[in-house]
């Protein structure tokens, strides 16, 4: 339990931070498992379309800091090759 006044704050702030991260997170996991799943079905109109909104979800995500950079790079990278 926080006993001064900025824990209790920040404590607070961390609440509110963990809520935001766990909505961008499931975002983007939610972006790479439709990605996959259109690999997997074959269409390639549709992937084509929903390619560009890929990385832009991932490239999003990385900027606030969610996940590494690099490991939105890889996954961009594992996908295109995959495409």
């Amino acid at each position: 339990m926080p006993n001064t006044a900025s824990a209790i704050r920040r404590e607070r702030r961390v609440v509110k931070q963990t809520a935001v991260n766990r909505l961008r997170k499931s975002k983007y996991r939610a972006a790479v498992k439709k990605m996959e799943d259109l690999i997997k079905s074959g269409e390639k109109d549709k992937i084509k379309s929903f390619f560009p909104d890929f990385q832009s979800i991932l490239m999003k995500v990385t900027k606030t800091g969610t996940i590494n950079k690099k490991t939105a790079s890889r996954k961009i990278s594992k996908i295109s090759k995959k495409i």
